[in-house]
């Protein structure tokens, strides 16, 4: 049974308080109700005659205004798009895109995406730490991401598996006679490069492994990609085949 902007959206003045992309995927799980007909802007804000005017009460002009930014939201994201063979601009229909988000949690899976698109990033941060993200785990995909750096530095430097954590970015990247020290740099840059790995260690994986660690989902895409920058630039450095 079809469920009205009532039962969907919340109180009008709730929802003045969100943001366009927040009232989009309400916006969008109402409009995927629909029969496969063309929408009419036009007709879905007609004041006086419309079910958004039922639902805005005394306050249709600012509600208006924010479903509209919100429908402008969809129409940029490709949920929404012109029909096509009608001269008229105001009838759109809901994309392929937009049928497959169901509901409010489907649509913030995929704007927790385009936080972090796939193609970014290493493959192995793709596949064992973007799930995590896209599920709203962050503290456990930071934690994963900087576990995989971990891995990586241990690898390349041929370190043993019982160093683990800041001591082994302290052993890997010593300046003076670290496997992993860039010898093309001046003293100063490979302590820094130490600090950075072992701080990036103590404050990011360690940290999520003592205590429960919250982040937002920007946070959280910020430090994978800042994970994905480390990778990177262990995969440049040259293999060492033996522990030294």
């Amino acid at each position: 049974m079809a469920r009205n902007l009532r039962d969907i959206f919340p109180a009008p003045e709730d929802l003045l308080q969100l943001e366009p992309e927040d009232i989009a995927p309400l916006l969008l799980e109402y409009l995927n109700q629909g029969s496969g007909e063309p929408l009419n802007r036009h007709n879905f804000f007609n004041h006086g005659g419309s079910e958004l005017t039922a639902y805005a009460g005394n306050r249709w002009d600012e509600v208006a205004r924010a479903v509209t930014e919100a429908w402008m939201f969809l129409l940029r994201e490709v949920r929404l798009a012109p029909q096509p063979g009608n001269p008229d601009p105001e009838f759109v229909f809901v994309t392929r895109r937009g049928k497959s988000l169901k509901d409010a949690t489907d649509f913030q899976a995929y704007l927790r995406g385009n936080l972090l698109p796939a193609k970014s990033l290493d493959p192995a941060l793709a596949t064992k730490v973007r799930p995590l993200f896209l599920r709203g785990d962050y503290d456990t995909a930071v934690f994963r991401a900087f576990k995989e750096v971990e891995v990586r530095v241990r690898a390349k430097a041929a370190l043993p598996e019982e160093l683990i954590g800041v001591k082994l970015m302290r052993k890997a990247f010593d300046a003076n006679n670290g496997p992993l020290a860039d010898t093309s740099r001046v003293s100063a840059e490979r302590e820094a490069t130490a600090h950075l790995f072992a701080g990036a260690i103590g404050l990011f994986k360690n940290s999520s492994s003592h205590r429960d660690v919250s982040y937002s989902a920007e946070e959280a895409a910020d430090l994978v990609r800042f994970a994905n920058y480390l990778i990177s630039w262990v995969e440049r450095l040259p293999h060492k085949t033996s522990p030294p």
